[in-house]
């Protein structure tokens, strides 16, 4: 089971909002709109996108990371790899 099966409703109609500003994007360039205005809508989905990663991450690291810790050895090791490495590709971003 994911970390974010209990959320998956509200992380889908989140990510349904980020399509949604995308598609206005589209037809914000389509429309010949204001450069300004299209970087602007540009940067909001950008931060709405950044928000759902880190609401996936806190929900890995409260689920699949915890419960690895709790058995201990390897397997905790790899998750904690793996949660690092998603936070560098997060920050990298």
């Amino acid at each position: 089971m994911a970390g974010y099966t209990g959320d998956k409703k509200r992380t889908i109609t989140r990510l349904r909002r980020v399509e949604g500003q995308v598609r206005a994007i589209e037809q914000m360039v389509e429309s010949d709109a204001y450069c300004i205005d299209v970087l602007t809508q540009i940067a909001a989905s950008t931060n709405a996108l950044k928000s759902v990663a880190l609401t996936l991450l806190e929900d890995h690291m409260n689920h699949c990371v915890l419960e690895a810790a709790a058995k201990g050895g390897e397997e905790a090791d790899e998750k904690m790899q793996e949660a690092y490495d998603a936070i560098a590709r997060l920050v990298r971003s």
